[in-house]
C-alpha cells in the first residue's frame, strides 16, 4: 500500500462482503418457507432458507476469524468494540428471557395479574420432579461454568493444553445437559398445547436449551481454534465472547430452576384463601 494511502487510524474498514445480503435472503426464504409450511405447504422452502442461512453464517464467521488472525484488522480499539457489541447482545438476550419470566409469573401470581390462574400448577398438570433431572442438570451447568473459567485462566497463563482440556470438558457437559433435557421432555405428562403452564414451561426451558446448544457449538469452534493456535493471552476476544455467553446461559438456568422447577412445583390454590 502506498504511503499516502496507508491506514492512519486504529479502526477496521471492512471490505465489501456478499454475506449481509446472502444472510438477509436466507432469513427471508426461511421465514416465508416456514409460513408456507404452517399453512400446509412443503417444508422445502424452510429447509432451503435454513441451509442458506447456515452457510452464510459459516462463511461470514470464517472471514471474521481470518481477519482476527491476520494481525492487522483487529486492533485494540476494534477488540474493545467487539467486546462492547457482545455485552449489548447479551443484554438483548436478557430482555428476551425477561418476557418468558414475565409470562410465567403473570399467569401464576394473582397479585401481579387479573388473569392469573387461581391454582398453580393448573388442575391436571403434574410438574416435573425438581430434585431429579432438573437438579442434576443444574449441577451439570454449574460444573461447566467452572470448567470454562478454568480454560479461560489457563489461556491467560499461556497454558494452551489446559485450556483445550477445559473447553472439551465444557462441551461434553453441555451435551450431557441437552441429552437429559430431551429425556426430561419425553417423560413429561403435559404437552405444549395443554395450557398456559406447558406453554410457558416449554418456551422458557426450550429456548434456554437452544441457547445451550448455540453455546456448545460456540465453545466447540473455540476448541478447534485453540488447537490451531489462534488464541493468545492478550488476544482472545472470540473465546471471551463464548465464555461470557456460557456464563449468561448458566445464570438464566439458575433462575429457571429456582422459579419454574422449584417454586412452581409447590402447588397452591388461591381460590381457597
Amino acid at each position: 500500500m502506498a504511503s499516502d494511502t496507508a491506514k492512519k487510524h486504529p479502526w477496521h474498514m471492512v471490505e465489501p462482503s456478499p454475506w449481509p445480503i446472502v444472510g438477509s435472503l436466507g432469513a427471508f426464504v426461511m421465514a416465508t418457507g416456514a409460513i408456507w409450511y404452517m399453512h400446509g405447504g412443503p417444508i422445502l422452502g424452510l429447509l432451503a432458507g435454513l441451509l442458506l442461512l447456515l452457510g452464510c453464517m459459516f462463511c461470514w464467521w470464517r472471514d471474521v476469524i481470518r481477519e482476527a488472525e491476520g494481525g492487522v484488522d483487529h486492533t485494540q480499539a476494534v477488540r474493545h468494540g467487539l467486546r462492547v457489541g457482545m455485552i449489548l447482545f447479551i443484554a438483548s438476550e436478557v430482555m428476551f428471557f425477561f418476557a418468558f419470566f414475565w409470562a410465567y409469573f403473570n399467569a401464576s401470581m394473582p397479585v401481579l395479574s387479573f388473569v392469573a390462574s387461581e391454582q398453580w400448577p393448573p388442575e391436571g398438570i403434574v410438574p416435573l420432579k425438581t430434585w431429579e433431572i432438573p437438579f442434576f442438570n443444574t449441577l451439570t451447568l454449574l460444573l461447566s461454568g467452572v470448567t470454562v473459567t478454568w480454560a479461560h485462566e489457563a489461556l491467560r497463563n499461556g497454558d494452551r493444553e489446559q485450556m483445550f482440556k477445559g473447553l472439551v470438558m465444557t462441551v461434553v457437559l453441555g451435551i450431557i445437559f441437552l441429552g437429559f433435557q430431551v429425556y426430561e421432555y419425553a417423560q413429561a405428562d403435559f404437552k405444549l398445547t395443554d395450557g398456559i403452564y406447558p406453554s410457558t414451561f416449554y418456551l422458557a426451558t426450550g429456548f434456554h436449551g437452544f441457547h445451550v446448544f448455540v453455546g456448545t457449538v460456540f465453545l466447540t469452534v473455540c476448541a478447534f481454534r485453540a488447537r490451531a493456535g489462534h488464541f493468545t493471552p492478550d488476544h482472545h476476544v472470540g473465546f471471551e465472547a463464548a465464555a461470557w455467553y456460557w456464563h449468561f446461559v448458566d445464570v438464566v438456568w439458575l433462575l429457571l430452576f429456582s422459579s419454574v422447577y422449584w417454586w412452581g412445583s409447590f402447588g397452591y390454590d388461591f381460590s381457597m384463601s
